[in-house]
């Protein structure tokens, strides 16, 4: 399973990125569907320096990870896949592209001339128009399958009634009474957003920041990740408590499985998404068994990196890196099932069987019949969400 020999360079790679930074919002406890949220000038630049991290990475033929024949300055439409959530508000789409500005940033070398010899540059100085798929809530439930999902709420209720929940409240407790003075209307029920609120005031709110208690606002990151990576895992890789990552797995799989074919032009696939795929994604593959500190909400500007390489006996091998935001500088190399690198074949062996990767296999998961499409889905005619399935034949 573990190679170490690889050839020069890589094939591509699938990104998983977080949004940046966004205005304050609500997510119902219950059911975890959510108010819209808008990007801030603070979240674009750290995307936008997210993908300048990313060009140094990946576009640098001096890098240890250069992906063969890209292209490096002007960019190749055909070379890149990039996808991004489009409910709930601009934080994503508009998160993807600030990314991509840092990654393709404008250049004159996308000039051209005309046949009466005027040279024309782009607008901007350059700027490189790179298309994004925007995914709306009715379009999929790819990016944002726990809303609607009758069993996640179950996974909910049955979360909120355990010994474990219910021992980690009773331990908060003091700390949310504490805190109830700097929450404003927004209840301290442990099930709720708190930190959210508290980060957004700290962040933008100048009266706010001088009055918060020191401390206050770790605690509350630190129930706050608690609670998340009990909500957004479960004790077995299927288990919907993972839905957030297992309708996102199969782009996943198919965008690796069509880089190892010579007729593929794709070497960079983008998917913009929020924190919780991040969580199933570090529970499924045993990532928190060696990194335990990844397991809860990772930061704004995020990004997950599924290397794809080939190693010197033909094989194609994958490799997941993560760098946390801005609390990064580089890229650290995470373990999948307890190793650095495992081939292609194994990591499809060990995730594609946990997949929602259907319009019939979301509304059966999820006890829907009525939103999103289930209402209306033809169950002898079932097409797939994205169109394909794998798309890896070995």
């Amino acid at each position: 399973m573990v190679n170490t020999t690889t050839t020069a360079g890589l094939i591509g790679v699938v990104l998983l990125a977080r949004h940046g930074d966004r205005t304050g919002y609500y997510q119902d406890p219950a059911t975890y569907n959510s108010t819209q949220a808008y990007i801030t000038p603070l979240g674009e630049q750290q995307e936008y320096e997210l993908g300048t991290f990313l060009r140094n990475t990946y576009l640098n033929s001096d890098s240890p990870s250069f992906i063969q024949n890209i292209s490096t300055d002007v960019a190749n439409i055909n070379q890149l896949a990039v996808r991004a959530d489009a409910g709930g508000g601009n934080v994503i789409l508009n998160s993807a592209y600030a990314l991509l500005q840092g990654l393709y940033p404008s250049t004159k070398k996308s000039e051209i001339t005309l046949a009466n010899g005027t040279t024309v540059v782009p607008p901007l100085g350059g700027y490189q128009y790179i298309p994004v798929e925007s995914l709306e809530f009715w379009q999929s439930p790819s990016l944002t399958s726990w809303m609607d999902c009758e069993y996640f709420v179950d996974h909910l209720d049955r979360l909120y009634v355990s010994s474990t929940f219910l021992n980690m409240s009773s331990t908060a407790a003091p700390f949310l009474t504490a805190l109830k003075p700097y929450l404003g209307s927004v209840s301290n029920n442990f099930t709720n957003m708190i930190y959210d609120h508290v980060n957004v005031q700290y962040t933008y709110n100048k009266t706010y920041y001088e009055t918060l208690p020191p401390t206050f606002l770790q605690q509350a990151r630190y129930y706050s990740d608690w609670l998340q990576r009990n909500v957004f895992t479960d004790s077995v890789q299927n288990g919907i408590g993972q839905i957030s990552i297992r309708t996102l797995l199969p782009e996943v799989i198919w965008a690796l499985g069509n880089m190892t074919k010579p007729s593929n032009q794709v070497k960079i696939n983008i998917q913009e998404i929020d924190y919780k795929p991040f969580i199933s994604l570090f529970n499924v593959t045993n990532a928190t068994l060696t990194d335990p500190e990844i397991s809860g909400t990772v930061n704004y500007a995020s990004v997950v990196a599924l290397e794809l390489s080939q190693n010197s006996q033909g094989q194609h091998e994958v490799s997941m890196k993560f760098k946390n935001g801005t609390q990064d500088s580089q890229f650290r190399q995470l373990k999948m099932f307890g190793n650095t690198s495992i081939t292609l074949d194994s990591l499809i062996q060990q995730l594609f069987w946990t997949t929602i990767n259907s319009t019939n296999n979301w509304c059966f998961s999820c006890n829907q019949t009525i939103n999103r499409g289930c209402s209306v889905f033809n169950f002898s005619n079932d097409p797939f969400l994205y169109g394909y399935g794998t798309g890896y034949t070995g």
